[in-house]
């Protein structure tokens, strides 16, 4: 066998070249610049460029030079997440939007769970990504954990947060879903069908104000409805089933918006079991849009809410604090209504429309 003369690479320069910028600009047809804004979530790319950009990134495996971007910062070219559940729907979704967005900017990422919002849980929390291994801060604020933990981070830290609205300022770049349309546009659904009101079943970090119970409130103020007590349910599925069951044993009942999609299963069974028909009796609205939920009998009417692109938005909101670059515009896909098999007229209203023979 020839061998190769000497310094000769043993393997093609091709495989051995680490490809650049410049190589998937050139790849994409496109500029340095508009690279660089796809790989920082700009709003100002079409999606068709994105698309390509996207393709031509995972094609040349490329990935942006972490110990270059680190000098200056003082901090790890990393992202660690602070959050207090990766099990729900919610927190789980927008988790993996921040690891999809941190693998193309070739961030590592760590999750650091925050137990409770007592003062040490918070205060372990805030100096575990206080060090400069930890890289930004994201953190998922959906409940008072997340949010105390939000709050007493150092100011010199750059961090960035996922919200639930109506949250107070936190000074920090902090993103949510508007979710008050679309809870308004759930509860006219139900009126229009012909129901008097719609009870609700909160989730934990539901307040007056937040979205959920916000546009609630406002489709039933707007249409003159009566606005019943809101029923508390944890993030545990038993105490949103007995939330169903104290709703199953009114007559009065006949329309609910629970406030997320575990909440509408529990609603649900509560229903069943004490002989209710859904939604022939009892129409059911979920939230959040969990995947399968259309699978379900009845398929759920549900809200779908964009969490994987909130948490890649929340990754370009801490680089740009990472580097100190002007902060994106936000581009999300607003929640919506997606109506399936769980909502009807009610039973009244039914039988009075009912042609006569």
């Amino acid at each position: 066998m020839n061998k190769p003369p000497a310094g000769t690479p043993s393997s093609s320069p091709d495989r051995d070249m680490v490809p650049g910028i410049r190589d998937v600009a050139a790849a994409a047809g496109v500029s340095r610049q508009t690279v660089s804004r796809v790989l920082n979530a700009s709003p100002n790319v079409s999606a068709e460029t994105r698309r390509t950009v996207m393709a031509v990134i995972e094609r040349l495996r490329y990935r942006p030079n972490r110990a270059a971007r680190a000098l200056g910062t003082g901090r790890t070219w990393a992202v660690t997440v602070v959050t207090h559940d990766t099990m729900l729907y919610g927190y789980a979704a927008t988790l993996q939007g921040i690891e999809e967005a941190a693998r193309v900017e070739g961030l590592a990422v760590g999750v650091r769970v925050v137990e409770s919002d007592r003062e040490a849980d918070v205060r372990n929390a805030t100096d575990y990504v206080s060090d400069p291994s930890a890289g930004g801060v994201i953190v998922i604020a959906f409940d008072a954990a997340g949010l105390a933990v939000l709050r007493a981070l150092p100011g010199s830290l750059p961090a960035a947060a996922a919200i639930e609205p109506g949250m107070p300022d936190v000074g920090r770049p902090a993103i949510c879903l508007d979710e008050r349309h679309a809870s308004a546009e759930a509860t006219r659904h139900l009126l229009e069908l012909g129901h008097r009101t719609v009870h609700h079943v909160a989730i934990p970090s539901e307040s007056e104000h937040s979205g959920r119970q916000a546009g609630w409130r406002r489709a039933l103020g707007e249409a003159g409805a009566v606005i019943p007590p809101v029923l508390a349910a944890g993030w545990d599925v038993r105490s949103a089933y007995e939330a169903g069951r104290v709703l199953a044993a009114d007559p009065e009942v006949t329309a609910i918006l629970c406030g997320n999609d575990d909440i509408a299963l529990a609603v649900r069974r509560a229903l069943y079991e004490a002989g209710k028909d859904v939604p022939g009796d009892v129409s059911i609205v979920g939230f959040d849009g969990v995947p399968g939920s259309q699978y379900w009998t009845p398929a759920l009417t549900t809200v779908e809410m964009d969490f994987v692109g909130l948490g890649r938005t929340t990754v370009a909101a801490m680089l740009a604090e990472l580097s100190g670059a002007p902060q994106p515009a936000v581009s999300l896909t607003p929640p919506r209504l997606v109506v399936r098999e769980s909502t009807a007229p009610p039973p009244v209203w039914r039988a009075a429309t009912r042609p006569s023979r």
